[in-house]
């Protein structure tokens, strides 16, 4: 039935993805993907849930060869905060994807990373503090690397899956609920930096937290979703906006920044900082090696040797990649299932009890955060070589940095000494965890509060 839809159904009140319908071609990609790719399409009936069932991807916008599906726009908004700000401190947050894939809009030909050209430009138009996202990556890591440590101590809810992805978490949640005691109860990065953010740095800075205004640039469609769930927020909301990095470049031509002929500034601190492992977070297995140094320093008290700090088994763009690990003397298996079509492969063999695995990692779009809903369009022809470009920028800032564990960032060090005391403590697991919920009722069109 899906297969006969020229075009994929998205509701009027998606808070991700819209659609102008009237100027849609009919050319039916949107359809494929959905349906071959993220499996949507094919998981549901439309006749029985009566409304559009949507994990806020964003890879049907981009697919479209035609921009009338886009993500659902705020750069607008941010632009004129930026030129009112009514005494609000306006920060921005910046997702490692987006460094490797924005130049992509202004006409750079090759993949690198201009962190700070985008620090730059977000200076000269009003904001008042820059951080990196790679430092909630890092936080995430802390607090992952000890609740896997702790599920593999007790043999607790095995496999732990990660859950930094939120069209993966929205998935488990409405087809694949008996899986939801298996996810990671960490909240994704941006939702622990935009907590931390609203009271740690608040607290720092003598802010009061409802005049922050936080501004996340993401690579992704579905965290402009994930931002409105409100498990996710200490304050009345963390994360005010999202920006897709498709957004980001949208503001820098309202305002006429040349961005590639800016000179490069630093993030600012204390959240400006980061590990490699952190930022490695933009790439299809990337979470997982991250967790893995960590966990294994959680379990020995020692760092991984050079020789064997990179899991290469868990690079590159296979559909599903797996490694044997030894964290002490615990000998674990784990896996990365690089997007949705194969995380649905693993997951149903999973339940058929076909491989055993103690670890798994899922992204929803293939080549992780850096093939994101929200990044520079490609064409079919392009589209690999691109992936793969920004995968190796990422990969690149792992090979150079000297900080390639994230339990050895000096910032995240000093959060947990000021103010977290230690992963799992109880102002951890209050400001940093979540709660998932079984939302396959949707299936049978039935409506919840």
């Amino acid at each position: 039935m899906a297969k006969e839809r020229k075009q994929v159904p998205i509701s009027l009140e998606n808070d991700a993805i819209e659609k102008d319908f009237a100027r849609c071609i009919n050319c039916a990609e949107c359809v494929r993907v959905c349906t071959d790719e993220i499996t949507v399409q094919r998981m549901y009936d439309l006749a029985i849930t009566k409304k559009p069932i949507c994990i806020n991807c964003g890879q049907c916008a981009n697919i479209c060869p035609t921009a009338v599906i886009h993500e659902r726009y705020h750069y607008l908004k941010v632009d004129e905060l930026l030129d009112n700000k009514n005494n609000k401190t306006i920060i921005f947050s910046i997702a490692p994807a987006v460094r490797a894939a924005i130049g992509e809009e202004f006409g750079q030909k090759t993949a690198e990373n201009i962190a700070g050209k985008i620090v730059a430009a977000l200076k000269s138009i009003g904001a008042d503090f820059i951080f990196d996202i790679s430092f909630g990556a890092d936080l995430t890591v802390m607090e992952e690397a000890w609740e896997l440590v702790s599920r593999l101590k007790n043999n607790q809810n095995l496999p732990m899956t990660t859950s930094c992805c939120p069209a993966w978490v929205k998935y488990a949640e409405i087809f694949y609920p008996e899986l939801l005691s298996h996810l990671s109860t960490c909240k994704s990065p941006i939702a622990m930096q935009s907590s931390i953010i609203k009271t740690y740095f608040a607290s720092k800075m003598n802010i009061a937290p409802e005049n922050i205004i936080h501004i996340v640039i993401a690579p992704c469609t579905a965290k402009k979703s994930e931002a409105n769930r409100k498990e996710l927020s200490i304050t009345q909301k963390d994360t005010d906006y999202v920006l897709t990095t498709r957004e980001l470049s949208l503001l820098f031509k309202v305002r006429d920044i040349d961005l590639l002929s800016l000179e490069p500034k630093d993030f600012d601190s204390p959240l400006g900082s980061s590990s490699s492992a952190g930022t490695m977070f933009g790439n299809s297995g990337g979470v997982c090696e991250a967790v893995l140094r960590t966990a294994n320093y959680f379990m020995t008290g020692n760092n991984l040797k050079e020789n064997d700090i990179v899991f290469s088994s868990l690079r590159g763009n296979l559909d599903i990649k797996e490694a044997d690990v030894c964290l002490g003397d615990k000998q674990i298996k784990v896996a990365v299932a690089n997007g949705m079509k194969n995380a649905k492969i693993l997951i149903d063999q999973l339940l058929e009890r076909k491989c055993k695995y103690d670890f798994i990692e899922i992204m929803s779009c293939q080549g992780g955060c850096s093939g994101g809903g929200g990044q520079p369009k490609l064409t079919m022809l392009e589209i690999n070589k691109k992936k793969n470009e920004r995968m190796n920028v990422l990969y690149d800032e792992d090979r150079k940095n000297n900080i390639r564990f994230c339990h050895e960032n000096q910032e995240i060090k000093n959060l947990y000494e000021d103010f977290l005391k230690c992963p799992g403590s109880n102002k951890s697991l209050e400001l940093l965890h979540t709660k998932f919920f079984d939302k396959s009722y949707l299936l049978r069109g039935e409506t919840h509060d």
